[in-house]
């Protein structure tokens, strides 16, 4: 049985639905961002309970296809841009349209009608705050950050690194208290 979960973008949250499963004595196939595949069929009132204990931590058990698809668009995306050691090399609607065997305009659509910015906007957001984090590391130089998200250049990088965040990558890296947003609030 194969359970969708809202929210569920980051390792953090992985660990804790398999807290919950064990302490509940649900075995499981997998567990990856947004998918639980259970080893058994669970019942009403088993599924009920998970929802209720998720629910407290920010995450909820979907049943309707559209939000589903909408999920699995964002962790794609997540474990893209976060997880991936490199981004793919073809575009990124291919490669959400071949992940999920479906039209890119229809993806494209339903995610900016449910979510209210588009899906590379959403992408955007994500490389952005992967370069900060990677900035923060300081592992790698602007021109291997650029390299490694898949930007054309350092210029087109920080270009917009300053649109979203308002500051360019060198200041963001000169300041003392860096700050985050965690997955879960993208």
């Amino acid at each position: 049985m194969k359970l969708l979960i809202q929210n569920m973008v980051s390792l953090r949250c992985k660990m804790l639905v398999k807290a919950e499963l064990d302490k509940m004595g649900l075995a499981y196939h997998s567990i990856e961002l947004g998918e639980v595949v259970l080893q058994q069929t669970i019942t009403a009132q088993q599924k009920t309970d998970l929802t209720k204990t998720l629910h407290t931590s920010g995450l909820e058990i979907m049943d309707d296809k559209n939000t589903m698809l909408i999920e699995k668009i964002k962790n794609l995306i997540v474990e893209m841009v976060h997880y991936a050691d490199e981004l793919p090399d073809t575009k990124y609607s291919v490669f959400l349209s071949e992940k999920l065997h479906k039209d890119y305009h229809y993806l494209s659509e339903l995610f900016s009608k449910n979510k209210g910015i588009t899906i590379e906007h959403f992408i955007i957001l994500h490389k952005i705050e992967r370069a900060k984090e990677l900035i923060m590391y300081d592992e790698f130089n602007l021109s291997e950050i650029a390299f490694k998200l898949h930007y054309s250049s350092v210029s087109h990088l920080s270009h917009q690194f300053k649109k979203i965040t308002g500051l360019t990558p060198s200041f963001f890296k000169s300041i003392q208290k860096k700050t985050r947003i965690n997955l879960e609030d993208l």
